[in-house]
């Protein structure tokens, strides 16, 4: 998993590099090539290499569900509170990434690049807090019952910053791009991102925002404190997309449908 999140910072990273870094893992390989294989992609024939894979499909796909695959396997190892729940947790960051992934290739965002990873980690913190914070983890539990929200405020009050604070710093000691740490930090906030931008371009914090909400607006989300929206296209529509939604919807409800039964 370090190898491929270092990957991310490479532009000019090879096939045969991701291919190699995905190959190394028997379990990983195999889960790719199933979901390469599954009716999302519906290729003729059969894929039975790692590197037929990626010379089809491309190596931001494959890299994203390899990633995606490794950091779940990693939440799985580890010991969480009582009301937690990594499945959805994990199902959550990666319906962010898919969709927020989906949104940079059809916007003008400053580095569009990174929109997938920012996505599965953007809530990053959350999962710190929850392993390795177990007290703090039930002061905020207590306190959100209260409203029936999990508000960041609550955050800033127990730990003294935001779950979206914390995980820019954990993003920064695993050295994922600045730009990546920046849009996590900010993506509950989009409008106080300092990222300077051109004209007609979107910062990669709005687009994380956006994807965020959506995601939660369907039902997919991680506190036991949030509900769905009654209107979860509402902060997609204020991206702009008009009629390039319909097919953006649609791509992501294909890939995450497949993808989120490995979770």
């Amino acid at each position: 998993m370090n190898r491929l999140i270092a990957s991310l910072a490479s532009e000019d990273v090879s096939f045969s590099k991701v291919a190699d870094l995905i190959e190394k893992d028997t379990v990983l390989a195999g889960n790719i090539l199933k979901l390469v294989n599954s009716a999302l992609y519906g290729l003729a024939g059969t894929v039975n290499s790692i590197r037929h894979a990626v010379s089809l499909l491309g190596i931001s796909k494959l890299r994203n569900a390899a990633l995606s695959m490794s950091v779940a396997r990693m939440w799985g190892q580890v010991k969480t509170p009582a009301g937690w729940s990594t499945p959805n947790f994990n199902q959550h960051s990666v319906g962010v990434g898919i969709l927020a992934d989906l949104l940079a290739q059809r916007l003008n965002v400053a580095y569009a690049e990174g929109a997938f990873a920012a996505g599965l980690f953007h809530d990053l913190g959350l999962m710190l807090i929850a392993i390795g914070l177990h007290d703090e983890y039930k002061q905020l539990t207590l306190l959100c019952q209260q409203s029936n929200k999990w508000e960041p405020e609550y955050e800033t009050q127990v730990l003294g910053m935001t779950h979206a604070e914390l995980s820019a710093e954990a993003l920064g000691q695993w050295n994922l791009p600045e730009e990546i740490q920046t849009a996590v930090r900010y993506h509950g906030w989009p409008e106080q991102d300092p990222t300077p931008v051109e004209a007609g371009q979107v910062t990669l914090s709005r687009v994380l925002n956006a994807a965020d909400r959506y995601v939660k607006g369907t039902g997919v989300f991680v506190s036991l404190f949030e509900s769905p929206s009654d209107n979860p296209q509402a902060a997609l529509e204020q991206l702009g997309l008009g009629e390039r939604m319909p097919q953006i919807l649609g791509e992501f409800d294909n890939e995450f449908t497949a993808i989120k039964a490995y979770f």
